[in-house]
């Protein structure tokens, strides 16, 4: 069945489906980052539909699959994926690359809570979600462990070649920019290390949210939801800090009422932005795969691979996971993630899999009596 236009049944004002997702978007106005995560896969959700000659008001259960199949694998890749550029740029694609598992299923709850707004809205006349029958299964967004997360050796690896690449640059003979990048290379790579933001939360990061109270440093951030949190910020982040600003000709120190942007463009003075910021860390992740490879030869490409498939996210995952295995108590591993739920935060504890491997370990190839001297035969 298709839409109902606007005035004939509809309860929005509205006169295409983009209207009226735009309105369902609107209903975010006061948490700018989840728009536009909301934003993301709506449109992409649009485009796709625009292929197939649809409208929302015609999607049928049949249609969710071979769209979950797209998210897996955007064909034509061309067309499809690029990496990332300004919304309104000729070479602008919906994806960098096809989506994972826990990707697609997050672009599902999404479209599906959308779906059921436009129902209410009178804009179209089911929700086919609904017709899912394994849809808790494949709506759940908090199955599994993480997995995409640098392990412990591999990231020490990492930070010590970002502080090596940082203290070569005089002997290469480096310009004043490129000591700026590297140095803001490292300032990142700590930050998302010891304190677990989003992308966005790093790009939105002013000076004066680190914040001394009675001797010990807080960092404020707000993050979805558009709640705000005052997360503890260890010595290795104050010091971190404190070497960046005074690179940058600052105090050491931030004000309170410094609303200077903490991660800054070249000129010193702007902020990055989420593609930039993005861009900048995965280049990173790409040079370091060539230097890995190229240290370690053959023996480091198993690395060197996993650094090419890390995305800015991981740098979270890793930061949570490895809070988890220092032993920070879940309660307060969740506060620094920021989760509403706890089972949320629990997939970032591997200690059950360390003990499983332990006991797994015990059972191996070689018995304990050989079957000859248990029968008898010779």
């Amino acid at each position: 069945m298709s839409a109902a236009p606007a005035g004939q049944g509809a309860h929005i004002a509205a006169r295409s489906d983009a209207e009226a997702v735009g309105q369902w978007l609107a209903e975010y106005r006061a948490s700018l980052q989840t728009r536009r995560a909301y934003r993301r896969e709506a449109e992409r959700l649009l485009l796709w539909l625009a292929e197939q000659g649809l409208r929302l008001g015609e999607v049928r259960r049949d249609h969710l699959d071979a769209f979950e199949g797209f998210l897996a694998d955007p064909r034509p890749r061309e067309r499809w994926v690029g990496p990332p550029r300004p919304r309104q740029a000729d070479d602008w694609r919906p994806f960098r690359g096809p989506l994972a598992p826990a990707s697609r299923r997050q672009s599902l709850v999404i479209l599906q809570g959308m779906f059921a707004w436009l129902v209410e809205a009178g804009w179209v006349a089911h929700n086919p979600f609904r017709l899912m029958r394994d849809k808790r299964r494949r709506l759940d967004n908090r199955q599994g462990g993480i997995e995409r997360y640098l392990e412990r050796p591999l990231w020490a690896w990492l930070w010590a070649w970002l502080n090596r690449e940082l203290g070569q640059m005089p002997e290469k003979g480096a310009s004043s920019r490129q000591r700026f990048e590297q140095r803001r290379r490292r300032l990142v790579f700590g930050f998302a290390y010891l304190l677990a933001p989003r992308i966005g939360e790093m790009s939105a990061a002013r000076m004066g949210d680190f914040l001394r109270r009675e001797g010990r440093w807080w960092w404020r951030v707000t993050g979805k939801g558009d709640k705000t949190a005052m997360i503890p910020v260890p010595p290795d982040m104050v010091a971190l800090l404190a070497e960046w600003r005074e690179g940058l000709g600052l105090a050491p120190e931030p004000l309170p009422d410094d609303a200077s942007p903490l991660v800054r463009s070249l000129d010193g003075r702007r902020g990055l932005g989420d593609n930039r910021l993005y861009r900048l860390i995965r280049d990173a992740f790409r040079e370091a795969a060539e230097a890995l490879e190229a240290e370690q030869g053959e023996g480091g490409r198993p690395w060197a691979i996993r650094l090419r498939a890390a995305t800015p996210h991981w740098l979270r995952h890793t930061a949570l996971t490895h809070q988890a295995q220092a032993g920070v108590e879940l309660r307060y591993l969740a506060a620094t993630a920021r989760h509403s739920r706890l089972d949320t935060t629990a997939r970032y504890l591997h200690a059950e899999d360390e003990a499983w491997h332990r006991q797994q370990a015990r059972h191996g190839l070689t018995a304990s009596r050989p079957l000859d001297s248990q029968t008898g035969s010779s």
